[in-house]
């Protein structure tokens, strides 16, 4: 069965809007926030217009406060800036405007159809572990290929609505077995760099290293020993890329893979886990 995260998330876009109606004062900095994003992107005011099919004089007086967009420009200015769905209800809000993407619960009926996608994928890629984190890297669902990977962890860091990247680095965790793990603790912290409070908490479970030579950043293999010998993965990130849903958005799938030659360990113990023809937990 598919495990969702803890607690209530929903919110429509009438309460999403009454509670801009509460908290919004008419003071927050839109050309400021707006600015922020272009830069952050590395584009020029004309880069932008041209995207957003406008001139770059009416976004130039959009970015000083002369002009005040429609919402349909901020729409524009959004998709063009290819922000995620969050940062475009917060630069709609920002402007004014009520939100233009839903942010429901997991079990909101209206995402039925992806849960299921995500049942199928993940019962697919056995026996092969993978599981899918929310923006919090927050567990949402896993198969029971995982339970390889988990083995020794403490129960309260595994299961529905635990944190994965805690899981990999916590003492108690996946840590004492993981045998490459200054690499694959470094590969986790840039994954969290945004999370600043997990960041931090993670950070102190990690002595301070150097790269070592010809360390190749993101790719990184995970080199962990279990009950049925070393095993060598790599991993892959899915996302729902069509997704009008803020949470289904912001969803991430990580699929687990051999890393290692054909026939050799790796693959060998997986497919002697037990786990071939059972699915999603």
């Amino acid at each position: 069965m598919i495990l969702t995260a803890s607690g209530n998330i929903h919110n429509s876009l009438e309460g999403m809007a009454a509670g801009r109606a509460a908290g919004y004062n008419g003071q927050v900095d839109f050309p400021h926030a707006l600015r922020e994003r272009r830069t952050r992107r590395h584009l020029s005011q004309l880069d932008l217009a041209l995207r957003a099919g406008t001139t770059q004089r009416h976004l130039s007086f959009i970015e000083s406060g002369r002009s005040a967009p429609g919402r349909d420009m901020v729409v524009r200015l959004a998709e063009s800036l290819e922000l995620p769905l969050r940062e475009r209800n917060e630069l709609l809000l920002a402007a004014g405007y009520a939100p233009a993407y839903p942010e429901s619960s997991l079990d909101d009926p209206a995402l039925a159809p992806a849960r299921t996608a995500i049942g199928h994928i993940l019962t697919g890629h056995l026996p092969y572990p993978a599981l899918v984190v929310d923006r919090h890297g927050d567990v949402v669902a896993a198969n029971e290929a995982l339970d390889l990977l988990t083995e020794g962890a403490d129960p309260g860091l595994v299961g529905p609505g635990t944190n994965a990247y805690r899981l990999a680095l916590h003492p108690h965790g996946m840590a004492p077995r993981i045998l490459n793990f200054a690499e694959w603790a470094r590969h986790i912290l840039e994954r969290t760099r945004q999370l600043e409070d997990l960041h931090a908490e993670l950070t102190q479970y990690v002595p301070e290293s150097e790269p070592p030579a010809g360390h190749l950043g993101f790719s990184v293999p995970l080199r962990l020993q279990t009950s049925r010998g070393e095993l060598r993965l790599m991993t892959t990130v899915t996302t729902f890329a069509t997704a009008v849903d803020v949470t289904l958005a912001e969803l991430k799938l990580e699929a687990f893979l051999p890393a290692d030659q054909p026939g050799l360990s790796t693959a060998e113990a997986l497919q002697r886990s037990g786990h071939a023809s059972t699915g999603p937990r």
